[in-house]
C-alpha cells in the first residue's frame, strides 16, 4: 500500500520505485512509528537526558525537611511570644496605651506634746518628665530641653544632667523643677501640649513652724517668710528632701519614687515609716503623647500617721532663749541644753547653738544658702547636743562618788584632808582651791566640788587603794557612757572612755596613776555627750535607773484617731544600792543650799546641782558645765548646759540653768 505524499518534500530517490516520475515512499507506518524495540529504547532515553524532569525523590526529601522546619519554628515562635512571653508583651502593649499614676499620700503632721502643730504641708507645683515620651530624635529632644530652660529660668545643662541621671527610670515622673511659682506652672502646662513627655505634677511642701500654732491663715503660709527667731527645734524636726539618685537605688525596690521626698535628719527621718503614709494609684489612659485622655481606675492613698512629740514647744523656745541670752554676755556662739523627764526618759527639750532654719532645705536649697551654711566656723548644722563629745569635767563627780559607795571603797561618812593637791613624784595634782577645803567627805566633795577627795576615791594615795581604771570605767558604762543610749534621732554619738590597753595602743605610753587621777575628775581622754550626761543626773535622781531617751510620745492614726504610744524603756537599773544614791543626791543639794550652786536657791523647791569646769586645749577657755535635777523629792526634770569655751560652769551655764528653772517653775503650775 501506497501513500501518496505532500509534492513539495524533497525526498531520497529510489530506484527500484519510480511512478511517473514521482518518488514512492517504500516504509510502512509500523516502521516509522514505532520502529524495533532497541531503536525505541534509544529513542526514550534520548528524550529523557534533554526534556525530562530533574526533581529527584532524594531533593524532594529535604525539600519537605525544610518545610516541616519551618513550620515548627512559626509555631515555637508563636507558642513563646503568645503563651510564655504573652503576659509581658500584653503588658508592654497596654503601657503605651494605659500608665499607673501613683497618688502621693498626704505626709503626717508633727506635734509637740500638748498638741501645737510644728509642721504644716501647702500646695505647690513641680515639672517633671516621663523619659519613655520624650523624642526619641536627639534634635527634637534637645528643642523641649530648651524650651524648658527658657520657660523654668534653669540652665540646658542642669535640665539635661537630670534626665541623664534617672533615664533608667522610663516610666516614671523624674522632678526636673521643684516649688514653681503658679503662674510658670500655667505656662508650661500650656506649653506642655506641644512638648511630649512634659507635666506639671501637684504635691506639697513641707513648712515647719518653730513657733509652733494650733491654726495657720494662709497670709502666714502663702505671704512673707517665717520669722525663725526659734529655729532650734530644726534640730529635732529635720526636714524632707528629694531623693538623690544613690538614694533611689535602694529607696527604689521598696516603693520610692524618683520625684519622691525623704526625711533626712531628725525626726522626719527616724519616723519616716509613719509618716510618709501609703501611696494610692490611678488608671489612665493616654494618647501618643503621653497625655491623660480618662481615668480608668483610681485607688485612693492613705495618709502617713501624726507624731507627737515628748517635746514641750514652750520648754523648748524658753531655754534656747535662756542659753542665747547667758552666751551673748560672753560673745559665745556655741552651746547647747538637755532637758529630760527623768521619770520615763521623754526629751522635753533640746537645744543646740547655733541652729539652722529647716524651711531653707524644704523644697530644695539654694546653692547659696547650703555654702553659708557649710562654711560657717560654728557649724550650725552640727547638733552638738547628742553628737558632740567633750571631756566632762566635774559634773561626773557624782557618778564617781556613786561607784565608791558601792564598791565599798568609802563610806557616806569617810573624810579625806584637802590642803590643795596632792604630789606624785614630780607631778602635783591640784585642787580648784588653793589650801584646799579641808576635811571633806563625800556630801561635801560634791558640794564644792574637792579634787583631792576624787584623787583619793579613783586612784588611789598611799596606803588607801581606790577604784581603779577598770572599776571606774565599768560603772560609767553601767550609766550609759561610752555606748549610744539610742535615742530616736539620728547621729547620736557614743563618747568614749580611756583604758591602759587603749593608751599602750594609740599612743605607745603606760598606764600611770595620774591618768586614772584625771579620769576621776572628768580630765584627761573622757569624752560624753550632753545627752549621755543629762540621762546620768536623771539616773541619779530617779534612783538609779537608766532611761532609753525619747523626743517621740505617740502616733496617731488621722483617720481612726488610733494611738500608739512609746513605751519607756529601761536601759540599766539597780546597779547603784537606793542609800548610796541618796547621798549622792544629798551632795547635790548641798552643793544648791551651801556650796557651789548657789543660783539656784532662787528656786520655790528643793533641787540639785553640779558645777563642771572641763580643760581641753591648753590655749582655749575651758568647757562650761552645768546639770541639775528638781524638784528634789519628785524630780520632774533633768537638765544640762554646756557652753564651749564658756569657762568656768559656775559662772556661765549655771546662772542659765537657775533662770531656765525658775520660769519652768512657774510654767509647770499653770499647765
Amino acid at each position: 500500500m501506497y501513500e501518496d505524499l505532500d509534492p513539495f518534500v524533497v525526498r531520497p530517490k529510489d530506484h527500484n520505485n519510480k511512478l511517473g516520475g514521482r518518488y514512492k515512499l517504500s516504509w510502512v507506518e509500523d516502521s516509522l512509528t514505532m520502529g524495533s524495540a532497541h531503536q525505541r529504547e534509544e529513542v526514550v532515553d534520548s528524550g529523557s537526558s534533554h526534556i525530562g524532569s530533574s526533581f529527584t525523590t532524594k531533593k524532594l526529601f529535604y525539600f519537605l525537611i525544610f518545610i516541616t522546619l519551618s513550620f515548627v519554628f512559626i509555631v515555637s515562635r508563636l507558642l513563646y511570644l503568645q503563651i510564655l512571653q504573652g503576659d509581658e508583651y500584653r503588658a508592654r502593649a497596654e503601657g503605651n496605651r494605659q500608665r499607673i499614676i501613683p497618688i502621693p499620700s498626704e505626709r503626717g503632721l508633727v506635734f509637740d506634746r500638748n498638741n501645737v502643730q510644728l509642721t504644716q504641708n501647702i500646695p505647690n507645683f513641680s515639672l517633671t518628665v516621663i523619659p519613655q515620651d520624650l523624642p526619641r530624635n536627639n534634635k527634637e529632644l534637645n528643642q523641649v530641653i530648651v524650651t524648658l530652660a527658657d520657660i523654668t529660668n534653669k540652665s540646658v545643662e542642669d535640665i539635661s544632667d537630670i534626665i541623664q541621671k534617672y533615664r533608667h527610670y522610663q516610666r516614671e515622673s523624674i522632678v526636673v523643677n521643684e516649688d514653681i511659682p503658679y503662674e510658670t506652672a500655667l505656662k508650661i502646662q500650656i506649653a506642655s501640649t506641644e512638648l511630649p513627655g512634659i507635666h506639671i505634677q501637684r504635691g506639697s511642701k513641707r513648712l515647719y513652724i518653730h513657733n509652733g500654732l494650733k491654726t495657720v491663715s494662709s497670709t502666714e503660709l502663702f505671704g512673707k517668710k517665717q520669722e525663725s527667731s526659734y529655729a532650734s527645734i530644726s534640730h529635732i524636726l529635720g526636714y524632707v528632701g528629694k531623693l538623690s539618685p544613690e538614694d533611689l537605688e535602694t529607696y527604689y525596690e521598696v516603693g520610692y519614687l524618683p520625684s519622691d521626698s525623704i526625711g533626712k535628719i531628725g525626726v522626719e527621718k527616724t519616723y519616716e515609716q509613719f509618716l510618709r503614709g501609703i501611696y494610692g494609684k490611678k488608671r489612665i489612659e493616654v494618647n501618643a503623647r503621653g497625655k491623660e485622655q480618662q481615668i480608668l481606675a483610681e485607688e485612693d492613698p492613705k495618709s502617713g500617721a501624726h507624731v507627737v512629740l515628748s517635746i514641750d514647744n514652750e520648754i523648748q523656745k524658753q531655754l534656747e532663749f535662756f542659753i542665747k541670752k547667758g552666751i551673748q554676755k560672753i560673745d559665745r556662739k556655741r552651746a547647747t541644753g538637755v532637758a529630760i523627764n527623768p521619770q520615763n526618759g521623754e526629751i522635753l527639750a533640746l537645744v543646740s547653738l547655733p541652729s539652722f532654719d529647716n524651711n531653707d532645705f524644704s523644697g530644695g536649697i539654694d546653692g547659696e544658702t547650703y555654702t553659708s551654711y557649710i562654711q560657717n566656723e560654728n557649724h550650725p548644722l552640727f547638733n552638738r547636743s547628742i553628737a558632740g563629745t567633750y571631756p566632762s569635767g566635774s559634773v561626773i563627780k557624782p557618778a564617781i562618788a556613786s561607784a565608791a559607795l558601792q564598791e565599798g571603797v568609802i563610806t557616806a561618812k569617810k573624810t579625806f584632808n584637802s590642803v590643795g593637791g596632792i604630789a606624785v613624784g614630780q607631778w602635783f595634782f591640784p585642787d580648784w582651791k588653793a589650801g584646799g577645803h579641808g576635811t571633806t567627805d563625800v556630801r561635801e566633795s560634791i558640794a564644792w566640788s574637792v579634787n583631792t577627795f576624787y584623787y583619793y576615791i579613783g586612784g588611789g594615795y598611799g596606803d588607801f587603794v581606790g577604784l581603779g581604771v577598770k572599776r571606774i570605767t565599768d560603772y560609767l558604762k553601767k550609766y550609759g557612757l561610752s555606748e549610744k543610749l539610742g535615742i530616736d534621732l539620728p547621729s547620736e554619738a557614743k563618747g568614749f572612755l580611756p583604758s591602759p590597753e587603749w593608751k599602750q595602743d594609740k599612743k605607745g605610753e603606760r598606764w600611770y596613776v595620774g591618768d586614772t587621777y584625771n579620769l576621776s575628775i572628768g580630765q584627761g581622754d573622757l569624752l560624753i555627750t550632753p545627752l549621755q550626761m543629762t540621762a546620768v543626773t536623771a539616773a541619779i535622781s530617779n534612783g538609779g535607773i537608766l532611761y532609753k531617751p525619747h523626743v517621740v510620745q505617740k502616733m496617731v492614726d488621722p483617720d481612726t484617731g488610733e494611738e500608739t504610744f512609746i513605751e519607756p524603756e529601761v536601759l540599766n537599773s539597780d546597779f547603784i544600792n537606793q542609800n548610796h544614791l541618796e547621798t549622792i543626791k544629798l551632795g547635790m543639794y548641798d552643793c544648791v543650799d551651801h556650796g557651789s550652786c548657789w543660783d539656784l536657791r532662787r528656786l520655790p523647791f528643793k533641787s540639785g546641782g553640779k558645777t563642771g569646769t572641763a580643760q581641753w586645749s591648753s590655749n582655749k577657755d575651758t568647757h562650761a558645765w552645768f546639770t541639775a535635777f528638781a524638784p528634789y523629792d519628785n524630780p520632774e526634770i533633768s537638765l544640762t548646759i554646756l557652753v564651749e569655751e564658756g569657762g568656768e560652769g559656775g559662772w556661765v551655764s549655771e546662772p542659765i540653768a537657775a533662770e531656765f528653772l525658775e520660769w519652768w517653775a512657774k510654767y509647770k503650775t499653770q499647765n
